[in-house]
């Protein structure tokens, strides 16, 4: 692109050009890639106001005909050129590509495999809704009322819009807001201040598909903007570590999406076959750049942990960065140094507790962190606990980093603390009796399945349907 395209705010449908901008800029080099327009609470408060108009823009469709469009949709997100911006620039999925990689730091073929993500996401939304709903009649979202298994049953909507605070550390996680707009919910983006590119890109890629424009709001703001979206959609998805996203734990209306704290569990009776399953830790630490809250970041296991410790930092600690155009590149940039600098340390800082040991500093030439080609990345790293009770046991890191520690499998469920995703490798029925009863695992795997397989009408986080509609009793005279 010759010029640094604008990206404008987008308020339910119009494009507006604000007096302030931010930059987004290459992690390497720091040259401008994107001016983006910015807008203050007071603006997303007025727009709000009007949602309602939104909401019925959708509603002139019916549900077929809005899976029709995010299917075409997907096909334009992935292989179309789009418009980029409000001065007439365009953007082709090479550019989209290109452009995404050099400011988030994820090399090309991350890229690639997100975008695939999202693509099936939007192809299938079909069978996404019939997994969300559990096979109801979509026609029932139409008319507001039906037969569910032979009973009358209605549905109506908990909110009028969903609100989306996003991150900037993985394109995919765009995936989880998609089926709103197939379900009549428009949706609210704040987007992250590192990646405007890919909410920014399905937005036009919906809109040529022919859904509305104004089913769309994008936002970018500041902190007390992303806290008006928050506050006055009647649903909405937060991303975030922990210190972002405990405020809100207690509000059903608002759906976290935080640390995963993502495990892989080896049981007594497969414990002595791990040698095979150490490629599927491997997959399971470092896909995406170690980034996704689906990511392992912790291996439990009832014995062999040193030796598993040391295998996977065989693997894992000669890895290096590659240039973001390199196929075999498997490490993600920092777009922001300083998040680089914070995991550095603190890392650094607890391995000075006892009780903790870097098994990959065995494997890895020179240091953690390293500045390659004008990027700071950070080098994989596993850590051997003696126990839970160490602060580097049950830790999330936005880089490939996984603790291994030896537990009594009696004492695993007791004390692995909430998990996003556990993959337990094991054919004991009743241990996976005990797992499948428990409360902490969002997500469970029972056998040798990676960490990161994903199913999106199957979510590991949250269901959007029972999210965004609620059941109630109905009589019809």
């Amino acid at each position: 692109m010759n010029t640094v395209p604008h990206i404008p705010v987008l308020r339910l449908g119009r494009v507006y050009e604000s007096l302030d901008k931010i930059q987004v800029v290459d992690h390497r080099t720091g040259e401008a890639r994107a001016q983006v327009s910015t807008v203050n609470a007071g603006i997303i408060r007025k727009d709000l106001q009007k949602i309602g108009q939104s909401r019925a823009a959708l509603k002139r469709f019916s549900t077929t005909q809005l899976i029709e469009m995010s299917a075409k949709a997907g096909e334009l997100f992935l292989n179309g050129t789009l418009p980029l911006g409000d001065k007439g620039q365009t953007q082709s999925p090479q550019e989209y590509m290109a452009t995404l990689s050099a400011t988030s730091g994820l090399p090309h073929v991350m890229v690639q495999r997100n975008m695939g993500k999202i693509h099936q996401a939007l192809a299938q939304m079909k069978t996404v809704l019939n997994g969300l709903t559990r096979g109801l009649d979509l026609g029932i979202i139409d008319k507001g009322y039906g037969l569910a298994s032979g009973s009358p049953c209605s549905f109506y909507p908990t909110t009028q819009a969903l609100g989306l605070v996003m991150p900037s550390n993985s394109p995919a996680v765009n995936s989880l807001w998609l089926p709103a707009i197939a379900l009549k919910i428009p949706v609210i983006i704040k987007p992250g201040k590192e990646e405007p590119w890919t909410p920014y890109r399905l937005i036009q890629a919906f809109i040529v598909a022919g859904i509305p424009a104004e089913a769309f709001g994008f936002y970018a703001t500041d902190h007390e903007g992303a806290g008006e979206i928050l506050r006055s959609c009647g649903r909405a998805l937060i991303f975030g570590d922990k210190n972002t996203t405990q405020q809100y734990a207690n509000n059903p209306a608002i759906q976290i999406h935080g640390p995963g704290f993502s495990k892989i569990l080896i049981g007594e009776d497969q414990i002595e076959n791990w040698r095979d399953h150490i490629d599927l830790m491997v997959s399971s630490i470092a896909e995406n750049g170690g980034r996704s809250c689906i990511n392992a970041s912790a291996i439990v296991v009832p014995r062999h942990g040193a030796e598993i410790a040391d295998a996977l930092a065989q693997k894992l600690g000669p890895i290096e960065p590659k240039p973001n155009e390199d196929p075999q590149a498997r490490l993600s940039g920092f777009a922001n140094p300083k998040m680089a600098d914070f995991i550095e340390a603190a890392i650094e800082s607890d391995l000075k507790i006892p009780g903790a040991e870097d098994v990959t500093a065995r494997y890895r030439s020179g240091p953690r962190r390293v500045v390659f080609q004008g990027g700071t990345y950070l080098r994989p790293t596993i850590v051997r606990c003696d126990s839970f009770a160490h602060p580097l046991e049950n830790r999330e890191f936005l880089c490939p980093y996984a603790s291994v520690v030896e537990v009594p499998q009696k004492e695993m469920l007791r004390q692995i603390g909430p998990s996003l995703v556990v993959t337990a490798i094991t054919r004991d029925a009743a241990w996976s009796e005990e797992l499948l009863d428990s409360p902490l695992i969002e997500r469970l795997n029972l056998g040798p399945i990676s960490t990161m397989k994903i199913s999106w009408d199957q979510p590991h986080e949250g269901n959007m349907f029972e999210f965004l509609y609620k059941r109630r009793s109905i009589d019809r005279a």
